[in-house]
């Protein structure tokens, strides 16, 4: 009979485990000589590994190494990370809040810490008192313009957007845009007028759609802190299957990949001895890429025992042993269900690949600001693959992603037109921050029995902490 892992326990039971055995994290920059090790080990609970690694990377942190083991009622991690300049965290400032924000996601049942892209002094600065502000949250097919259209809408409604965030893939785009009412500041709390905002950009979105597309427009006023932008849009483009349309490029066995595929491989096997999924994922290496392989495991339900996260040049490698949250290892005598499992996780890691032309934007925030950028790439004919803009200050600061319709190269005069209608500082750049040149060894991963039978055996305490320190050493980098 096999056995499955429950994650759902009492809560007043998990709150007792809590306090009998408190969270431990430790920082130390003295065992390694380029990078400072976090360890974290604590009472084990459903999610929890999702919340270390975006505590992690929502301050902005490389993520070199990592091993993960989480048995029974206890998870031990250890992560060496870096700044974003590759070098050991030496503000203590900076440490004690990793340590706080470590623990603070323990004693909470879900995931409240929210880092709004270019908030003004970082995330190490944001006090503790979460401010209203009202969400739109959006999916459906994309098409140019689209944006440009939408920000068009919330100016004439008398809204200010404070930030706004959108990825495409497969042809389907989600955002989250942050708005406020533009003549008082602050959230839009009248819900006739929600309601007919909602009214007339539902309008935008069924203008240009076809009969049966999916869509979905929401909105939301909620305390910042308690949606993380970049998790949410992995569920919005999760719940809208973007990742079907993977299964055009890597649907067969071929390996044969589509132009513009980001040449990810990902095997899925079995572990007869320990009843887990063994998943394998081969990907260029690039910023975030554990936190986003992690969020779409999680949504779909997946328990991660133990992992392994290593690189190679460019190419990074991530090993995952598994098992559903409520079928178990059986999961995977089901043909459907490994292959959604694959497609799921090539979408969540290329979903963040952008393409096109770069243009950074730093200049006044203004009313119309989002409208009036976003013309001048639409009068251009140009489709943007994706945008993060924020505020800093009383500054706009922010960038877009945007490629030609007729697949052509983007001039990058483009700036010249986009600096006149905002005002400000607009820096191209056709070098993507999230690419990585592609190593040589590019080949799909072929999981062999022995393999999995050379695993080493894992143990909690003392043992297992010497066991982890002398494995994790030997991993090459991966950027998350």
């Amino acid at each position: 009979m096999e056995i499955f892992y429950q994650p759902h326990i009492d809560r007043e039971i998990e709150s007792l485990i809590e306090r009998i055995y408190p969270p431990r994290v430790c920082i130390d920059n003295d065992s390694c000589g380029d990078c400072t090790v976090v360890k974290v080990d604590s009472a084990n609970k459903h999610g929890i590994l999702l919340e270390m690694v975006q505590a992690l990377t929502d301050f902005d942190l490389i993520i070199s190494k990592s091993y993960i083991s989480s048995d029974g009622g206890w998870f031990m991690d250890v992560f060496h990370v870096t700044d974003e300049a590759g070098k050991k965290l030496t503000d203590e400032t900076i440490m004690l809040h990793i340590q706080q924000a470590l623990c603070a996601t323990r004693s909470k049942g879900e995931i409240s810490r929210n880092i709004e892209l270019h908030s003004s002094g970082g995330p190490h600065s944001q006090p503790n008192m979460p401010t209203k502000n009202t969400a739109l949250e959006m999916s459906m097919m994309d098409r140019p313009g689209l944006l440009s259209e939408l920000s068009a809408v919330l100016v004439d409604l008398g809204c200010r957007v404070t930030s706004a965030t959108a990825w495409t893939h497969n042809d389907r785009v989600a955002c989250i845009i942050n708005v406020e009412d533009a003549s008082k500041l602050g959230p839009i709390s009248d819900p006739k007028r929600l309601a007919h905002m909602e009214e007339q950009l539902e309008n935008v979105v069924a203008a240009h759609g076809g009969s049966g597309e999916g869509k979905s427009v929401r909105l939301t006023n909620l305390a910042s802190g308690r949606t993380h932008t970049e998790r949410r849009l992995h569920q919005l483009m999760y719940a809208d299957k973007d990742y079907e349309s993977c299964r055009a490029c890597h649907g067969d066995s071929s390996g044969e990949h589509k132009k513009g595929c980001d040449g990810t491989h990902v095997s899925v096997g079995r572990c007869e001895d320990k009843g887990y999924l063994v998943v394998n994922v081969r990907s260029r290496d690039r910023p975030k890429l554990l936190f986003d392989t992690v969020c779409v495991l999680t949504d779909m339900q997946y328990v991660v025992f133990h992992a392994a996260i290593s690189s190679k040049r460019s190419m990074a490698d991530q090993e995952y042993f598994m098992k559903h949250s409520s079928m178990g290892s059986s999961l995977l005598d089901n043909h459907n269900e490994r292959q959604k499992l694959t497609l799921c996780l090539i979408a969540a890691i290329e979903r963040r690949v952008s393409h096109g032309l770069r243009v950074d934007i730093r200049t006044e925030n203004r009313i119309g600001l989002l409208s009036n950028v976003t013309r001048v790439f639409r009068e251009n004919g140009l489709s943007i693959s994706r945008v993060e803009i924020g505020t800093d200050g009383e500054k706009a600061v922010g960038s877009f992603f945007v490629t030609d319709s007729s697949g052509e190269e983007v001039n990058p005069n483009i700036a010249e037109l986009v600096r006149q209608e905002s005002g400000g500082t607009v820096v191209t750049d056709h070098k993507s921050p999230h690419r990585v040149p592609q190593s040589s060894s590019s080949s799909v991963i072929r999981k062999t029995e022995s393999i999995i039978e050379t695993k080493p055996r894992f143990s909690l305490g003392s043992m297992l902490w010497s066991h982890l320190e002398r494995l994790s050493g030997s991993f090459g980098p991966i950027k998350s």
